[in-house]
């Protein structure tokens, strides 16, 4: 128990640690701990001793380390438990959140985070959420040093941080980056955990109160700096991924126009235009995309239809959402690349004066995004609060990733872990 004045008793302590993402991050975590030069003392947190010890036996198991059944402590905390919260915090340097969908249960952990003077950081793909808890909390996590950084894992940490290391590594001015995101499977196929799923039929169906939400910041636009970027369409052929793509619809282009906006608020940095698309693949594909698509957006819209999409996600999706999430065989086989295409002005150009003269292509990859790459992420985004925090912004607050981490040794960090940045 830490007292006050006192250390807190653990530099990790990993909440929703018998989730399923929660269990891989536990793993992830385990991984670091043993090959770090210090000791890095953590525990698993949630709402059931049992189900804890049940994901440390696993991971003891998947990992070769008994010891993990033994010598990891086990806090008890719940959501629906104020107190619990405060006092898990208390304990904390820095709170892994893995309990989602993080709008219905993301704040009291922010909010018992803020309070308490643990470092809060997240896996959340939900731009509601995380640019609510920015609205609510960012004066107070201020004030108390307290570093709320979202969207550490798969979303949005390959995206944020592949514009920046586009920018660092363009001689000039960087303008403008478009980031195309394709995913491969093995034999065995893959699926997502519909956990992803849910948030994303809430979040559908929340939309217009995220619209007024970001009426609330009163922000003035970006200023465009040279050509303006080009939206593409719904569904288009891409000549950069070779298939057809659409407009990627996770957190990544709101997260990085608010990483865009820091930095150049923050340190009068020129902000970069983005534009984010997925691949569908050929022409099956598409067709597949069209009919769930068509589903999704009619079903969203009434309580009804919602609870239908909840209740089976694997038909609604044609198998690419499940319950039971995909199998470790499923994930050995699975990569995703983010191909990332910018364009500037070489130095000593003017970007108000006529078009971009440069261009740039860098790449982002690594292993199975949600369950593999997310943990590598996150982890990596704790360890790098824990061991650079001079690094950090110089006041706390909610943060993106970018903005957290751009001063920071983050992305070689991730080159060492698995995920890759490399200019092509």
């Amino acid at each position: 128990m830490a007292e006050s004045g006192s250390q807190p008793r653990y530099h990790f302590i990993i909440f929703g640690a018998s989730g399923f993402t929660g269990r891989f991050v536990l793993e992830e975590v385990a991984r670091c701990a043993g090959e770090a030069r210090e000791e890095l003392r953590w525990a698993a947190a949630g709402r059931s001793r049992a189900r804890l010890e049940t994901a440390l036996t696993q991971a003891a198991e998947a990992l070769g380390k008994p010891e993990l059944k033994t010598e990891v402590d086990i806090i008890v905390a719940d959501v629906d438990d104020p107190e619990s919260l405060a006092e898990m915090c208390k304990q904390a340097v820095i709170v892994l959140n893995c309990v989602g969908p993080y709008r219905f249960y993301g704040e009291p952990v922010v909010k018992a985070c803020v309070e308490n003077g643990a470092h809060c950081i997240d896996i959340s793909g939900e731009p509601q959420f995380l640019e609510s808890m920015q609205l609510n909390y960012d004066s107070q996590a201020a004030e108390k040093g307290v570093y709320v950084v979202g969207s550490c894992g798969f979303d949005s940490i390959p995206a944020d941080m592949g514009v920046l290391y586009t920018r660092d590594q363009f001689k000039g001015t960087l303008t403008a980056v478009e980031s195309f995101l394709t995913a491969s499977m093995g034999p065995e196929g893959g699926c997502i955990h519909d956990g992803t799923w849910q948030s994303a039929v809430y979040g559908l169906a929340d939309s217009d109160k995220l619209r007024s939400l970001r009426k609330k910041f009163s922000h003035k636009p970006l200023p465009v700096v040279g050509t303006r970027i080009k939206r593409r369409g719904a569904l288009f052929y891409s000549d950069e991924i070779q298939q057809y793509a659409v407009p990627f619809m996770g957190a990544d282009p709101s997260v990085v126009k608010r990483t865009q906006r820091f930095l150049s608020e923050e340190h009068q940095e020129s902000p970069v235009q983005y534009g984010a698309y997925a691949g569908v693949g050929g022409v099956s594909s598409v067709m597949k995309l069209l009919f769930a698509g068509l589903m999704f957006f009619l079903l969203v819209k009434f309580s009804f239809g919602r609870k239908l999409l909840i209740k089976f996600p694997e038909f609604f999706s044609f198998g690419f959402f499940s319950k039971e999430g995909p199998t470790r065989k499923q994930m050995e086989g699975s990569s995703f690349r983010f191909a990332f295409y910018g364009e500037g002005y070489t130095e000593g150009q003017d970007p108000s004066q006529g078009k971009p003269n440069a261009k740039i292509r860098t790449l982002v990859q690594g292993p199975e995004a949600g369950y593999v790459a997310t943990p590598i992420a996150m982890v990596q985004a704790a360890i790098t609060i824990l061991n650079e925090p001079d690094s950090l912004p110089e006041k706390g607050g909610v943060y993106t990733p970018g903005a957290a981490f751009a001063k920071t040794t983050l992305i070689d960090r991730l080159n060492k872990h698995g995920i890759q940045f490399s200019v092509l």
